[in-house]
């Protein structure tokens, strides 16, 4: 998995789970907004995805396209 670099607002982690997925990545952002509504660290989540997760090399969407 990768941060997209196509789909990102913040850092590209929801557009990444969305590409892996298979998801649009407004619906991903939407449930993400929603879960984060339910009492929990899901923002620490979010910030560990983004330091932990590698943004996508470029080029990565012209090479593996299917």
């Amino acid at each position: 998995m990768y941060r997209s670099r196509e789909h990102r607002i913040l850092a590209g982690v929801c557009g990444g789970l969305a590409d892996k997925m298979g998801l649009p990545p407004t619906l991903v952002r939407i449930l993400w907004l929603l879960l984060s509504l339910i009492p929990g660290p899901l923002w620490v989540v979010y910030v560990v995805m983004w330091i932990l997760v590698p943004e996508e090399p470029k080029g990565y969407r012209t090479t593996n396209a299917a």
